[in-house]
């Protein structure tokens, strides 16, 4: 793990060190003052290169760090910081941030568990909405942009209760064809990982990967509790709950929607993260009301054509043995 800056560093001759907001495996998000514009502070976010990696994967991942950082650059959504800024220190990558002020979404959670309570749905719904626009606007960049790390940590409120994306740590642009290193050298957090994501960058991720994890984080704001992770549910489906028993409050629809989301394999999810939000706010569902967890085995029977050659394979098998029988 990096060693923190020290509180008053200034890097790049403008960037005044306060103290650490956030710390990963691969380095710390500070609070820091813009020296040139008094006033404004902002969110380093620090990424240290791995340095046991060979040198062209450390020289493909600074090379990545710029393509992504320029892109990053250039969005402009109320629901996303602004990245200012982009700078390179030794073995050290830094990405400039607006800081955003308020709470977390997984605080708030916890100070509603520790208060007995569950956060309404009118809420979550509203935060859905913010989280959504961002998201929909990323996918439709192009080449369009996945976040890969969606968490309720990862989502602040502002004090006048704007919901913004606060980290572009994972971040990966899906162009067609390019073998990518994830800057972070990560796989996002577990408990809101889909499958297809546990490989790192070997694996396939699509939108369909943000969707899954948006529907994770939904499940742990609306029963106050972190979901199964995919894994798990992979190897022990019985293990996982249904939201609706951990909070009987929370609507049929919400719950579908949820359970949607969260299906294990991604031809399984929604299209889009618009279909996704509208099946929180409409009864309109793209497939029937069953648990992610457990897909049937005869799922293939829902086609008419294949369950009357099931019948007749059947209906002969049981001929068959009668012929025998009177034999």
């Amino acid at each position: 793990m990096p060693i923190p800056l020290s509180a008053g560093v200034i890097l790049r001759e403008r960037y005044k060190v306060r103290r650490v907001i956030g710390q990963g495996g691969m380095g710390c998000i500070y609070l820091a003052d813009d020296t040139l514009l008094e006033g404004r502070q902002c969110a380093l976010k620090e990424v240290e290169i791995d340095q046991s990696l060979p040198e062209e994967i450390r020289k493909e991942a600074r090379q990545q760090f710029l393509r992504e950082a320029t892109v990053l650059a250039r969005l402009d959504h109320p629901n996303l910081p602004k990245v200012s800024d982009f700078f390179s220190i030794e073995n050290r990558d830094y990405l400039v941030m607006d800081y955003v002020p308020g709470k977390d979404l997984r605080t708030l959670v916890q100070e509603a568990k520790e208060e007995n309570r569950f956060i309404p749905e009118e809420s979550l719904v509203d935060w859905a909405h913010q989280l959504a626009n961002a998201l929909m606007y990323m996918h439709s960049q192009q080449p369009a942009i996945l976040h890969r790390d969606i968490k309720p940590s990862n989502l602040k409120v502002t004090p006048d209760g704007l919901v913004k994306l606060v980290d572009f740590g994972l971040v990966k642009l899906l162009a067609p064809g390019e073998v990518t290193v994830t800057i972070m050298q990560g796989q996002g957090t577990a408990l809101y990982t889909p499958l297809e994501q546990y490989g790192g960058d070997t694996g396939h991720t699509d939108v369909q990967s943000d969707i899954y994890s948006f529907g994770a984080t939904m499940y742990h704001l609306a029963t106050n509790e972190p979901p199964l992770d995919a894994r798990e549910r992979f190897l022990h489906p019985d293990e996982f709950i249904m939201p609706r028993r951990i909070n009987p409050d929370l609507t049929q629809r919400m719950e579908r929607a949820i359970l949607w989301a969260m299906s294990l394999h991604p031809s399984d999810r929604p299209n889009s993260v618009t279909e996704f939000y509208q099946s929180m706010v409409t009864d309109r569902i793209s497939r029937p009301v069953t648990s992610p967890i457990q897909q049937s085995n005869w799922k293939f029977l829902s086609n008419s054509v294949e369950q009357g050659l099931i019948a007749a394979a059947l209906g002969l098998t049981v001929i068959s043995l009668l012929i025998t029988l009177i034999r």
